[in-house]
């Protein structure tokens, strides 16, 4: 991923999460100060909009109804029981927002909002600045594991003919179709053989390229760089892809960008979402296809082919390889059968 790229985003977040804090108490300025340096800037503007989120209901609250979510103290975070925030969690299951849109948050959500809640008490507490921590007595919600979806091998395959053939289109997509196939084309390569994060593909450059060896770099999750190598069938499809977007005047900014939108700009994380869906939906309608499906489609696949889960782990970026083991060593369909066959009940 570009430098170019990864600056404007953190610009993007920064900006978000500066407009949120105008929002929120003036001590919540102290809790995102001291976790910058800890923290991606995507995780503080979470944090920003959960904790927003909280406080919105926390004065909707008889006890702190005579303030306004500006005028709330660190006293008044003190008064906070775990009967409120046990409240809280079960409030965010659904509520109205103030655009009176529908809010559903599943057991995922809510863990994640309970987390926030437990960083932001943590540290005044360890500042002592409060006296009490309720979130910390709150149990996290349960999380039930779900089966990972993805492609099959004859899907991966019928997903790529549906990208280079365009049949199964609209028409008004195939007029479209005819000056992207070369670009979806690489992109969903990418996706499938090589298990790029989505993140990662809209910030690739085009000297991050390396075609000697088969290798481009990325920016990962956690800001380090990394290199990725990609097989044949990537190479043929990004050299394809390239002998278009070497013709193209990307607009200003946008110039070193690979992977450009019909504006000539770098393309955006909602239109690889959308190319995506629009070619998965050919192939697999019962299936909710997205970017990430893919990254486990191949994840899935490079550990059914190798059985190191290591090895998928280093080439995820995945930083704890339990992650890992639990994604893809757990569901793989393949090892189960073999189980079936090995245990034997009678003799034949």
């Amino acid at each position: 991923m570009g430098e170019n790229y990864a600056g404007s985003q953190y610009i993007a977040y920064t900006t978000k999460i500066r407009a949120v804090l105008k929002e929120l108490p003036s001590f919540a300025g102290d809790f995102f100060r001291g976790i910058e340096n800890d923290t991606l800037v995507r995780t503080r503007y979470a944090y920003a909009v959960d904790m927003r989120t909280f406080f919105k209901y926390l004065v909707l609250q008889p006890e702190f109804s005579d303030k306004a979510i500006t005028e709330l103290t660190l006293a008044d975070l003190d008064r906070v029981t775990t009967s409120t925030v046990e409240d809280f969690l079960s409030y965010v299951s659904y509520y109205t927002d103030d655009g009176d849109h529908e809010q559903i948050n599943g057991e995922r959500a809510k863990a994640r909002k309970l987390s926030t809640l437990r960083a932001f008490y943590k540290y005044f507490y360890r500042k002592e600045r409060i006296k009490n921590n309720p979130p910390s007595l709150v149990d996290q919600p349960s999380i039930h594991d779900k089966s990972i979806i993805r492609l099959e091998p004859d899907e991966v395959a019928r997903l790529l003919d549906a990208v280079q053939s365009g049949e199964g289109l609209t028409e008004k997509e195939k007029q479209y179709h005819k000056r992207t196939q070369a670009r979806d084309l690489a992109i969903l390569t990418l996706f499938l053989g090589t298990g790029i994060r989505i993140s990662e593909l809209v910030g690739i450059n085009m000297e991050d390229i390396n075609f000697s060896a088969n290798e481009f770099s990325v920016t990962r999750k956690g800001g380090n760089q990394d290199i990725l190598v990609f097989g044949d069938e990537a190479r043929f499809a990004l050299l394809n892809y390239m002998l278009e977007r070497e013709q193209v005047d990307a607009c200003p900014g946008h110039e070193d960008a690979l992977f450009l939108s019909l504006q000539k700009k770098r393309i955006t994380v909602r239109a690889v979402e959308n190319l995506v869906h629009k070619y998965a939906v050919i192939v697999t309608p019962q299936k909710k296809i997205s970017p990430h499906k893919l990254r486990s489609t191949y994840g899935t696949n490079l550990y059914r082919e190798t059985g190191d889960i290591y090895l998928v782990a280093d080439v995820l970026g995945h930083k704890d390889v339990n992650t890992t083991r639990k994604h893809y060593a757990a569901v793989s369909q393949d090892n189960r059968r073999l189980a079936a066959k090995v245990v034997k009940l009678r003799d034949d």
